[in-house]
């Protein structure tokens, strides 16, 4: 379950817990949507570790010197014989 599915739970328990008057037999609507809310927070919080888990750093990159008394080798794609 992605970030958005949390957070659409997070929102139909807030809608069943504050926002609704009915009445069911046997089912206490208030309970299923304080469940609901605190399963879209524990949804929210390990989607939100993972992601900062996932994330790379780059180190930078060495930047490269040639070496000038080392010959100089053309490549251009003419220069290794199978071009013109």
């Amino acid at each position: 379950m992605g970030l958005g599915g949390c957070i659409i739970l997070i929102a139909v328990g807030a809608i069943l817990t504050f926002a609704t008057d009915w009445d069911m037999q046997g089912v206490n609507l208030d309970l299923v949507g304080v469940i609901l809310m605190i399963v879209g927070l524990i949804g929210v919080s390990t989607f939100s570790s993972i992601a900062r888990r996932r994330r790379v750093v780059v180190p930078p990159t060495t930047p490269v010197v040639e070496d000038p008394a080392a010959p100089h080798h053309r490549r251009d794609g003419y220069s290794d014989g199978y071009g013109l």
